[in-house]
């Protein structure tokens, strides 16, 4: 017998009817899934995995946090212990049976490392087996049968790498977790979280908002003007820009004219080169524009990979290796009606000629690679195919081509400018509507003509503090600056969110907690919340695959580097841990308390049964509450209702922000309360509708239910 070692379930399935010819008996043994098959007088078995199926722990004696010492902890052995025992013990009961064993995981540094797992298990109890690798990346008959036809070697090295990943981040992230949450006094639950590539990148949220609130917004004015010529009106705006006297831009008002010159037209043609094939950073990126989160996008592009439609998720790669068909994956796209005239368009060019970026030796960019059919795939799964396949058609398309016009006009001694863009040529852009391009059409000018003034008037803008990040943004910003990796990117903006050290799905904003404990390390040790140390060790964690160094060297030398951060942090414990416990009380202040003569904060409380509400810090002295929102992740924002001086939150239910103001009675509570009252006249009309029952009318059956925790029937009244 052969085994086939597989990541997930529903790749493992779809791997087995390939190489069997949808010949495949699915059975369960031990709670854990296998599927069998025979294939040339050979059996094969495929047991697929969930992912990891043993995590890397310490040892028992380190669980403790109060009675470890953080030292002897950093040093502490490391044990990989099974976290899927049905799993585990499958693959030791299997294992002597087998002959041969292929490990087909994700071909990248994390699935070798799941691949490795399973091995040691299997040759714990077969240490004489054969083990081959399947490198593939997309599960495609064409690429699953040349992958197991000639398998290659398993990658050690590469697994080590990830290995290499786990462990320090295990060794930093309990060591710093526990020493700020012990120093805070915040644990349980609420433990403060801090780690290796995690806390770099909120210090990069803290800074911008630290940005923001620093910035002194400036008035500034604009001139804007609308000209016309043969009855067709366009805009110009003053050649200055911003004036940033408003009596300058006032004099330009005043002079009353009607008809202004063109003094200068020029025109030139702008080229819009076609984008790059999709790799995972500049993919995450673009799935913001379907209103998806990067973790969202990631899990909808791996479930399109494993159902074998798209090529696989973790690339770095922006250039289509020579060896990719591309004819044949426009052949499969023709077959999905919508994209059937995009691609008799591009095979009506002639010869292929993609864009091509960055070129390296992993898996090709990701493209599609099947048709899909829409009604197989839910809303988002089909929008992210969408993408996917329309970028894809963007890199086979040609340029897109604009004609820019620039028009200067003097009235009266004051130069305006007017903008005009045509499309000459749509080119990628017919292919992909994520991107478009905006006309402005001009009249026919020429120098010497003369426009009517329509309009002129003056404008009063402010000056922007620096934008939020949003996830698009925060992750190519981890990417320049070499924070994670294209496969964890996603995973730590997700472990902020779960943390509670951010909110906002299109703008992320730190919370008071998140300030706390970056201002606290920012102050007695930088190094932590810099990007310089995680990117050096992301480094040497590569140079594992190239087996320059070992895992245990870079594993040893992230200890004494973890050693020596610590030596200052202890130094400082109690400085550390008054400075975030004076932050953590300030995260659950709302404002100052709304009752005449009470100099009490309105803190964020919760109640016997666990609600929690506003109720003021001098209680029993006042009892000033309001009613908070159960549902939802709350920000306090400090700010007050311009209404009735009551605090405001902001209220974030599927991270999409509500401004509200806490008090029930306030006038900006009118406009909800009329909408609950129509929805409830709604209702009762409908209510209504029904015909009344009559004598003999039966009445409906009641369900009968069952306790949640038993399932037995509940008792009966006597």
């Amino acid at each position: 017998m052969e085994l086939i070692i597989t990541e997930k379930a529903i790749a493992g399935q779809r791997i087995a009817n390939i190489l069997a010819g949808q010949n495949v008996a699915q059975v369960r043994e031990g709670n854990a899934p296998l599927f069998r098959f025979k294939k040339s007088g050979k059996e094969f078995m495929v047991i697929p995995l969930r992912g990891h199926i043993a995590d890397v722990d310490f040892p028992k004696q380190f669980s403790y946090w109060l009675g470890t010492d953080l030292r002897e902890l950093t040093n502490a052995p490391l044990l990989y212990v099974p976290t899927e025992f049905a799993i585990v013990n499958l693959l030791k009961q299997k294992a002597p049976e087998a002959s041969s064993v292929i490990i087909a995981t994700d071909a990248d540094r994390e699935g070798e490392a799941i691949g490795v797992e399973a091995l040691d298990y299997i040759r714990e109890k077969n240490p004489k087996i054969i083990f081959s690798r399947a490198y593939f990346s997309a599960i495609t008959p064409k690429d699953i049968q040349s992958a197991f036809e000639k398998p290659g070697k398993v990658d050690f090295d590469f697994a080590d790498s990830a290995n290499c990943r786990r462990e320090i981040d295990l060794i930093w992230g309990a060591v710093l977790t526990r020493y700020v949450s012990i120093a805070s006094g915040k644990m349980g639950k609420e433990f403060l979280s801090v780690g290796r590539v995690q806390t770099p990148v909120l210090a990069l949220i803290v800074d911008r908002e630290k940005e923001r609130l620093a910035f002194k917004q400036e008035k500034y004015w604009v001139l804007n003007a609308v000209f016309e010529k043969d009855k067709h009106p366009f805009l110009a705006e003053h050649k200055t820009g911003k004036f940033w006297e408003k009596e300058k831009a006032e004099a330009v008002l005043s002079k009353k004219v009607d008809k202004g010159q063109v003094t200068d037209v020029s025109q030139k043609q702008r080229v819009l080169e076609k984008p790059l094939p999709f790799n995972t950073t500049n993919f995450l990126r673009a799935a913001t524009v379907l209103g998806l989160s990067a973790g969202e996008a990631m899990n909808i592009a791996e479930s399109l990979y494993q159902m074998g439609f798209s090529s696989y998720p973790r690339t770095d790669n922006q250039a289509y290796p020579k060896n990719l068909d591309l004819n044949a994956i426009l052949s499969e796209l023709k077959q999905v009606p919508v994209f059937s005239p995009l691609v008799q368009k591009i095979l009506s060019r002639g010869p292929l000629n993609p864009s091509a970026g960055k070129e390296t030796k992993d898996h090709p960019p990701i493209h599609p690679v099947s048709a899909a059919p829409k009604e197989k795939l839910s809303q988002k799964q089909w929008a992210v195919y969408e993408l996917i396949c329309r970028r894809f058609f963007a890199t086979l398309a040609d340029e897109a081509i604009t004609l820019n016009v620039h028009v200067e006009i003097d009235l009266n001694g004051e130069p305006f400018v007017a903008l005009g863009q045509t499309i000459v040529k749509k080119g990628w852009k017919e292919y992909y509507p994520y991107s478009t391009l905006k006309e402005v059409v001009l009249p026919s000018l020429a120098k010497g003509d003369w426009v009517n003034l329509v309009d002129l008037k003056m404008e009063e803008k402010e000056t922007q503090p620096p934008v939020r990040y949003s996830q698009s943004a925060l992750i190519k910003l981890m990417d320049d600056l070499g924070l994670g990796t294209k496969s964890t990117r996603h995973e730590v903006i997700n472990k902020l969110y779960s943390r509670r050290y951010i909110v906002g799905l299109k703008a992320i904003e730190p919370t008071q907690i998140a300030f706390g404990v970056i201002d606290v390390l920012e102050k007695y040790c930088k190094t932590v919340t810099e990007p310089d140390m995680t990117a050096q060790l992301e480094k040497e964690m590569d140079s594992i695959v190239a087996a320059k160094v070992s895992k245990k060297q870079v594993v040893d030398d992230s200890r004494k580097m973890l050693l020596g951060v610590l030596s200052v942090l202890l130094e400082k414990r109690f400085e550390v841990g008054s400075d975030l416990k004076k932050a953590l009380r300030s995260d659950s202040v709302a404002g100052k308390c709304t009752r005449i003569g009470c100099d009490g904060n309105l803190l964020v409380r919760s109640g016997k049964t666990g609600k929690r509400f506003l109720g003021c810090s001098s209680y029993p002295a006042c009892t000033q509450t309001y009613p908070l929102p159960q549902k939802g992740k709350l920000s306090l924002t400090r700010e007050t209702c311009k209404l009735c001086n009551a605090p405001m939150i902001k209220l974030f239910v599927r991270r999409r922000p509500i401004d509200m103001c806490v008090n029930m009675n306030c006038s900006s509570k009118d406009e909800w309360k009329k909408k609950a009252a129509d929805i409830a006249a709604k209702k009762e009309i409908t209510r209504s509708d029904f015909p009344p029952k009559t004598a003999g009318s039966s009445e409906p059956k009641k369900r009968v239910s069952r306790t949640k925790k038993t399932g037995a029937l509940p008792p009966r009244s006597l």
